[in-house]
């Protein structure tokens, strides 16, 4: 008796967790009560025949969060839940806690530089209007181009500015220039000035990192030759603000970084909260060049992104 029931139970454990079978369902196939049945399943559990595991995605998020932090010495990590490691996925989980993330850290009388992209224009668009006072809100760097491709640079200033009660500060150049001569002229212009030294006391960041390859947006907007673009394949793993630099976190190409304009990533390490934002298997080698650089103390990325970091 013992044995058939053990049989009958593995039998119905088989058709609802495999079969996915209702409970109905499989009394009705088997002639037998649906009361019957859900003794059968629980006794089917009590017997160990049936093991359930619960795959938290949730679990491993603070422990990737400590990890990092401790990798790469910074002041702190948000490690976000994506569904899939699609880029477009992972941007907008990332994009959102960066804007809870904001939310919950800018005080009346802060500065907060804000640099331009489709990442920026996401978190830019989570955010709501908060009650705060005193604040600044200025962008980083450049962010016109004769290109047809949008940075999203001023619609990301003005989404920041509003939702933290402020009047925005705009860099309307290019961001890197023809020549040093040309942009070291610019510079001296005295609005221009203002607004690069807002930028460097700001004692807030935000920005994210842009991958090398033909399709990032940097490559897209008509400032580089092919020439520099195949330089930078060669010499940089990714930028920061059109700051190109190595897997160390250093500028590579110096006379592209001479005619770049906006905050340096020397004022980023300085900055009270360097906050990068980013994630995706095409940007891995990008934020690992700028932790190992330093040019960022807190990190919010995915956990896919941050899984590969740690290896």
């Amino acid at each position: 008796m013992d044995n058939e029931k053990q049989q009958l139970s593995v039998e119905v454990a088989r058709l609802y967790y495999q079969s996915d079978y209702s409970q109905q369902q499989i009394a009705t196939q088997l002639g037998i009560s649906r009361p019957t049945i859900s003794r059968l399943l629980q006794y089917a559990k009590e017997k160990g025949y049936v093991r359930i595991d619960i795959m938290d995605p949730f679990a491993d998020l603070d422990k990737l969060a400590h990890q990092l932090k401790e990798k790469y010495n910074l002041r702190d990590v948000r490690v976000v839940f994506s569904p899939t490691d699609d880029h477009i996925s992972i941007r907008e989980y990332i994009s959102k806690e960066a804007a809870e993330y904001l939310q919950d850290t800018i005080k009346n009388g802060d500065i907060l530089g804000v640099s331009w992209g489709t990442t920026m224009y996401e978190v830019a668009k989570r955010l709501v209007p908060q009650n705060v006072k005193g604040v600044e809100v200025v962008q980083l760097n450049g962010g016109i181009s004769h290109s047809e491709e949008n940075t999203y640079a001023s619609e990301t200033t003005v989404f920041f500015a509003e939702a933290f009660q402020a009047v925005p500060r705009y860099l309307p150049l290019p961001v890197i220039f023809d020549s040093a001569t040309v942009k070291q002229l610019v510079e001296e212009d005295r609005h221009i000035k203002n607004t690069m030294e807002m930028g460097v006391q700001a004692n807030v960041a935000i920005f994210t990192v842009g991958a090398i390859h033909d399709e990032a947006l940097l490559f897209r907007l008509s400032y580089l030759s092919e020439k520099e673009k195949e330089l930078l394949k060669q010499k940089s793993v990714g930028d920061i603000c059109a700051r190109f630099f190595d897997e160390k976190g250093q500028i590579c190409c110096e006379q592209i970084n001479s005619r770049t304009i906006g905050i340096s990533l020397d004022s980023l390490k300085q900055k009270e909260k360097s906050i990068l934002v980013a994630g995706g298997k095409y940007k891995v080698r990008a934020i690992k060049g700028a932790l190992e650089g330093k040019n960022a103390n807190i990190l919010i990325t995915d956990q896919y992104t941050a899984k590969k970091l740690l290896e």
